[in-house]
């Protein structure tokens, strides 16, 4: 046994070592410097995972899948190893023999093989099913994949887009509906090896819900499992706010929202922030805006209500203020809201209230302003945080997307890209300044020469928070169909920890 100490000493030493070496080797900058030991340094993430819900199941409906990595970041392939990004059905298929077939037979969709070229994928909606994936080396900071799809009729009719998203254990979502008129469900897409379990919460103007079947849902490995609201309430309801937490395991969740009368799409998870909350890129012909806001905090809170426009910041007439009470769901319409120029909704606490978070969303409404109108289609905004550093928009056409920038405090400066299409052509950019308390709304920036569907990118220069999101839009038989989607922070970069060698870690105390 007193021969053994000394070995298994000298092998932890040498583990310890390797530990240190390999932390000083993460924390040395590309030009040899160290870094100083109290900032830590931001570097490109090494992996991304994204998860898509399944489009649809509707016959008519067409499906657009649009992979994209911003040109510039060095990633991961500065370790020598091979970068790559696609993705795989999330359920698994099963052949005659009983065997699991997924990974070893199936073809990844959209695969990326290079930074700054978009790839897209067109199929029947029927065919793609719900998709969960990654992206390593320097496909990985910003990996992006957008999913578009267009049903021109029968039920579920619109324009439906979201970008897929990374899955995470809580989300919020505001303006869903188990109203008569509304089939809302909620899409749970496992990318695991291990099944997760997810209670499901929601929240009408009298506050939580009382249901049973929301609970304990479990969700397969390399599955996904739709949940129809309306199942989870005794009695219909207009608007509510739903919560999903993954108590094991994590997930992508969607909310798919069905109107009978007024289209469909997405409503992607409102981001849960406290102080100003933002809600970017209502286009100027919106002939509704219904807002629902919810606190899930202790105590109440009164929002003033303003908007930002193209030139200035304004109050709507007759709705200067919003009262939203702890735990219960709030809606109001906003009547004449936009005064036919883009804008964005900035809600400020008052005084008192500012830690109060708040998570809150837009149904947007276009068409319908008269009779001889063919039709009304919607789509939904959420409250969004800021774009910190980087934030990519894909699957963008040259005549049929706008991008709004939102400046809600201070102004700002960003510079946007248009990628080559899909289908060849070269980048284009533009620098954007943003005056405080407005709204800019940019639709004229496309890639030089080639064709196909192309990528924006917005980076942050200078100034105060920009807020983004972009509109897509397709009319239809005199249907003015559309998607709203609110722009996160891609996270490309991740802060490293500043660290230093220590070799007092090795001294064993007898």
């Amino acid at each position: 046994m007193s021969l053994n100490r000394p070995v298994l000493a000298l092998v932890g030493a040498v583990t310890a070592l390797a530990a240190v070496s390999a932390v000083a080797a993460v924390t040395t900058s590309a030009d040899g410097k160290t870094p100083s030991a109290s900032v830590a340094e931001r570097r490109p993430v090494q992996r991304s995972t994204l998860v898509c819900p399944q489009p649809s199941t509707s016959e008519l409906g067409e499906t657009h899948l649009t992979a994209f990595t911003p040109a510039g970041g060095s990633g991961g392939g500065s370790d020598g190893g091979e970068a790559e990004a696609g993705l795989l059905p999330a359920v698994s298929t099963l052949d005659n023999g009983g065997t699991d077939r997924r990974g070893e037979d199936a073809e990844p969709l959209v695969p990326l093989t290079e930074p700054g070229t978009p790839v897209v994928h067109s199929a029947d909606s029927t065919e793609v099913p719900a998709l969960s994936g990654t992206a390593t080396g320097a496909l990985a900071p910003g990996w992006t994949v957008q999913q578009t799809t267009v049903i021109p009729g029968g039920g579920g009719r619109g324009l439906l887009g979201l970008a897929c998203s990374a899955p995470d254990t809580r989300f919020w979502f505001a303006a869903v509906s188990t109203a008569e008129e509304r089939l809302d469900y909620v899409h749970l897409t496992n990318p695991d090896e291990a099944p997760a379990t997810v209670d499901l919460q929601l929240y009408g103007p009298d506050g939580l819900v009382e249901t049973e079947s929301g609970t304990g849902i479990t969700v397969p490995a390399h599955s996904t499992v739709p949940v129809l609201l309306s199942t989870l309430t005794p009695e219909p309801l207009e608007d509510v706010t739903l919560h999903v937490a993954a108590r094991a395991g994590r997930i992508g969740a969607q909310v798919q929202a069905l109107d009978e009368e007024r289209g469909a799409d997405w409503i992607t998870p409102s981001a849960g922030t406290t102080g100003t909350v933002v809600i970017p890129g209502i286009p100027g012909d919106a002939t509704e805006v219904r807002l629902t806001a919810f606190t899930p905090g202790d105590s109440d809170v009164r929002l003033s209500v303003a908007l930002a426009g193209a030139s200035s910041s304004f109050t709507p007439a007759g709705q200067e203020a919003l009262q939203v009470k702890s735990g219960m769901t709030t809606s109001v319409e906003l009547k004449d809201l936009t005064r036919g120029e883009p804008a964005s909704l900035v809600l400020t606490p008052e005084e008192g209230t500012a830690d109060v978070p708040v998570v809150a969303a837009v149904r947007v409404t276009r068409g319908g302003e008269d009779e001889d109108d063919a039709g009304q289609e919607i789509a939904f905004l959420p409250s969004t945080a800021p774009v910190q550093e980087r934030a990519t928009a894909a699957g963008s056409g040259r005549k049929d997307g706008t991008l709004f920038l939102t400046a809600p405090g201070e102004a700002a400066k960003v510079k946007v890209t248009a990628s080559p299409g899909a289908e060849g052509g070269t980048p284009a950019d533009r620098t954007v300044e943003l005056e405080p308390g407005t709204t800019t709304a940019v639709d004229d920036l496309v890639p030089e020469g080639g064709d196909g569907r192309f990528a924006l990118t917005v980076e942050r220069v200078s100034g105060g928070p920009v807020h983004v999101a972009r509109m897509l839009e397709q009319p239809e038989d005199g249907v003015p169909m559309f998607t709203l989607q609110a722009l996160s922070d891609d996270r490309g970069t991740v802060a490293v920890p500043p660290a230093r060698e220590d070799l007092s870690i090795l001294t064993e105390d007898d």
